[in-house]
């Protein structure tokens, strides 16, 4: 990544977009990023579709998508696939239904068709509405499809992967029923953001007139009553799911809801970038403190085994937060402005928990993470979205920069369209969008700033119902969104917010993670059970 192209915010859209090309840069993946089809992308090669016998609830779309900037569709139809479907849970079968396909998203202030969302929805169960919660999921990017939580997290069937091993991830296609679906406890929608997946502006809109953070929320929170009303969920508790980019756009999407008289019973947040000014990641370095970072590159270097830290991990990470609010808070500011020398003490305490040296530590004082995985091991690549995963320089897996995606995307992405087709039964002309290169379009400004903080809007949603809860998944090991600066974020909401933390030993994606999936679920079914006892 580029750090000199990028320089200070200015107060513009127009820099907003400039400056942010960086910064999303360092999260688009956030579940899928890098490659895609590009905004400006030709007219859709229309491919093919196999011989499909038109078996009960199949549907074989026959528009045209294109996730290019000025693509349109002249109008939108309402139609999906339709299937019955089982898996085992616990040892007892668990029958649902799984819906793919369209519904559009009609604008709030004019009434008027604006985009055509693509969603799978998975339902379940016979309770009545007001009883069985009703949970949306969606990655980020900007420029993610949800591709990563769908067939990676907690739908029915999931991608099966060696995780984080550095061996490629299982074949395309090698889905397994997923013991962690959290369909037990609520059904699911994981819908595709505008022009990636399936999802298409619809005519006189273009796509690109969604790609900024309030158009894109406003958008969502259409897509989000249309199905309440199409499928009269109105009285189901809502919880919104957003991971990395996902996460800003879920607390902008609730009080969008809110604000609209749509109740959200919960947010959950999944590798949260919710104040994009505040990750030094996100700059060129010397720009911005990194102390949310501190306590990600001890864990990293004690996975590792670099350097000379205590045998106890969680000690490791507290007295990390300890050092990074006090003695590192209080240099790395005159350090920034003005280069002024930090402390010996200081120093050391940084050459113990990394085992860079002292002298990388004084010229680099406030080192950003690309910067901190090039030196940790040499001649190996570290990923950013799973720094525990490792490759040599060089080698097939860090072609793209990151082998922790290098050993799993593919698999993600090439699984996808069979998932559809096979299973779900519903087929399209042209390619599903995994990720789109959207963000030299994207305009990242919100509540007259260039780059998006919304703590303030997930304070809102929180004052506009004070019965709306919380929850923050992080991974110790991610490099993008660093787990210590999504506490300090979320601590701006006060000590009474009813705000829940929890972080696990994985990276950005942690559900690809086996075991950390299991503890997931578990914690989010937690969650849903606290929400539901509170309403």
């Amino acid at each position: 990544m580029a750090y000199s192209s990028v320089h200070r915010p200015q107060h513009t859209a127009h820099f907003a977009r400039l400056t942010g090309i960086l910064l999303a840069a360092s999260l688009a993946a956030c579940g899928g990023g890098g490659g895609g089809t590009p905004a400006t992308a030709p007219p859709p090669v229309v491919q093919q579709p196999p011989p499909v016998t038109a078996l009960p609830g199949s549907y074989a779309d026959p528009v045209l998508y294109s996730g290019a900037a000025t693509a349109s569709l002249a109008s939108a139809q309402e139609q999906a696939a339709k299937v019955q479907a089982k898996i085992t849970l616990d040892g007892k079968p668990l029958d649902y239904t799984a819906t793919t396909g369209h519904l559009t998203a009609t604008d709030l202030a004019s009434g008027q068709p604006a985009a055509s969302f693509f969603y799978v929805a998975y339902t379940a169960g016979s309770l009545p509405a007001a009883q069985r919660p009703l949970t949306f999921f969606f990655n980020g990017g900007p420029g993610s499809s949800s591709v990563w939580l769908h067939i990676g997290s907690f739908a029915p069937r999931r991608l099966a992967t060696s995780f984080p091993a550095t061996t490629p991830a299982a074949v395309a296609g090698n889905l397994v029923d997923n013991q962690e679906t959290l369909l037990d406890h609520s059904d699911l929608v994981f819908v595709d953001a505008i022009g990636t997946g399936y999802s298409q502006a619809i005519a006189p809109r273009t796509n690109a007139q969604f790609w900024g953070v309030d158009q894109d929320a406003a958008a969502f929170r259409d897509f989000v009553r249309r199905y309440l009303a199409v499928n009269n969920r109105q009285a189901s508790p809502l919880y919104l799911f957003g991971e990395s980019y996902g996460a800003p756009r879920a607390a902008v999407l609730a009080n969008l809801l809110e604000s609209a008289g749509v109740r959200v019973a919960g947010v959950m947040l999944q590798s949260a970038a919710m104040n994009y000014t505040s990750n030094c990641g996100m700059f060129n370095p010397g720009q911005a403190s990194c102390e949310g970072y501190i306590p990600s590159y001890a864990a990293v270097s004690y996975y590792h085994q670099n350097g000379s830290l205590p045998t106890d991990f969680s000690t490791v990470l507290q007295k990390a937060r300890e050092f990074a609010a006090g003695p590192y808070r209080s240099e790395v500011n005159a350090f920034i402005a003005n280069k002024t020398a930090p402390s010996e003490a200081s120093i050391a305490q940084l050459v113990s928990y990394t085992g860079l040296s002292a002298a990388t530590w004084r010229q680099d004082f406030s080192m950003v993470p690309g910067a901190y995985r090039q030196r940790l091991l040499p001649g190996q690549m570290i990923g950013r979205y799973d720094a525990r995963v490792k490759a040599p320089s060089g080698s097939a897996l860090t072609v793209d920069g990151d082998p922790s995606l290098t050993v799993v995307g593919p698999a993600v992405n090439g699984s996808v369209k069979n998932y559809l087709q096979n299973e779900l039964r519903y087929t399209a002309l042209t390619n599903y969008i995994g990720s789109n290169n959207v963000l030299n379009l994207w305009n990242f400004s919100h509540d007259g700033k260039p780059l998006p903080d919304t703590i303030p809007d997930l304070a809102a949603a929180m004052t506009l119902n004070p019965a709306l809860k919380v929850i923050a998944m992080s991974g110790y090991h991610d490099l993008a969104t660093p787990f210590y600066q999504t506490e300090l974020d979320l601590a701006r909401l006060g000590p009474g917010a009813a705000i829940q933390i929890r972080n696990y030993n994985s990276g950005h994606m942690s559900y690809l993670d086996d075991e950390v999936r299991r503890l997931q679920k578990a914690d989010l079914r937690a969650f849903y059970n606290s929400v539901s006892v509170a309403q």
